[in-house]
């Protein structure tokens, strides 16, 4: 009798800890659920008026990475930001960078989870441009002219930077300063973009290279062959910076 009831102790034991565990799990769960909703920012709330224009129906996750400078940054309708994506305009909170918006991402872009969007001087994303996700995107590079000085002490150098509508950046893409990306253009997944990309191709690499280009006749075998062979025309549109 002892053994039996040792046994039922036991399993109700077991099931008190079963119950509980579910229970927490539920209530974390649920409250994790609740944080994210309270944590998004609209156009409606404080933090969403703080950016110098948030679009109706765009929703920046929550939790965000590091955002600062908003007043320099504007974010068109019906975009969609993931979590722990950085957006951030000037080295520093607070810097007066102008009137108008450094960084800007237009309407019914997708920017994936852990991306980072970095601006000082000018970088804009167009209409229904996605991203994958842990992608970087920056105008500004360490300044390396001077050999006697630390780099990290140098001055940075600034390079516009343009993603045209309706383009595709993988996972973990990499695009510096001076960039310019077409329209409707695919860049593959690791791939580290300068220059100037043209509409309509396909680049990948480091550094990315078209390996396929659109032809009026399609994506014909001989584009795709001699396209590999191109590289990306640097971009020498100093007068922008």
């Amino acid at each position: 009798m002892r053994d039996n009831a040792r046994v039922a102790l036991k399993r109700l034991r077991q099931d008190l800890a079963a119950r509980r565990h579910a229970l927490v799990w539920r209530v974390v769960h649920w409250g994790w659920r609740e944080f994210q909703q309270a944590g998004m920012v609209t156009a409606g709330t404080p933090a969403g008026r703080a950016f110098a224009r948030f679009g109706s129906g765009s929703i920046m996750a929550f939790p965000a990475g590091s955002v600062f400078g908003e007043g320099s940054i504007a974010v068109g309708r019906d975009t969609l930001i993931g979590v722990q994506v950085t957006l951030s305009a000037g080295l520093v909170p607070g810097q007066d960078l102008g009137p108008d918006p450094v960084l800007r991402i237009g309407d019914r872009c997708v920017i994936g989870r852990g991306s980072h969007i970095v601006a000082h001087a000018d970088v804009s994303i167009g209409d229904d441009v996605w991203t994958g996700p842990y992608v970087y995107i920056t105008d500004q590079n360490h300044g390396y002219a001077d050999p006697d000085t630390p780099i990290g002490r140098q001055l940075p150098v600034n390079k516009p930077v343009e993603v045209g509508a309706g383009s595709w950046l993988g996972a973990g893409a990499i695009v510096l300063p001076g960039a310019r990306i077409g329209r409707n253009v695919v860049v593959a997944a690791g791939s580290v973009v300068r220059g100037e990309v043209p509409d309509h191709s396909v680049v990948a690499g480091v550094p990315a290279r078209v390996v396929r280009s659109r032809t009026p006749e399609g994506w014909s075998r001989a584009a795709i062959i001699e396209a590999a062979l191109v590289p990306i025309r640097e971009d020498t549109r100093e007068s922008r910076i």
